[in-house]
């Protein structure tokens, strides 16, 4: 015989944590994730109670299709969107042009 039990609870005068976006603070400031569709990706956090920190960045606009966004969640967590793979993004030459 399998028996589970679970019991949720809140302390008394327990006080709501304010959702406030502060990149100095302790602990983990972000996750990082590479999607080829930054706009659904950031389309569907919005959607579901999450927030766009800045508008879509493209870092090549008409030569490379390179992106990236900052979200939140709808717990506060920072979520960095990027296109391609940082060394894509930020390798030797990322932001020369052709200097011939």
């Amino acid at each position: 015989m399998t028996v589970s039990v679970s019991k949720l609870f809140e302390f008394p005068n327990n006080t709501k944590p304010q959702a406030e976006f502060n990149p100095y603070q302790t602990g983990i400031f972000h996750f990082c994730v590479k999607d080829p569709d930054v706009e659904g990706l950031a389309k569907k956090i919005v959607e579901h109670g999450g927030k766009q920190r800045m508008p879509i960045r493209e870092y090549y606009p008409g030569e490379k299709p390179y992106k990236m966004v900052y979200m939140e969640d709808p717990f506060g967590n920072i979520i960095e969107i990027y296109s391609h793979s940082y060394e894509l993004h930020y390798g030797a030459g990322a932001y020369q042009h052709d200097l011939k």
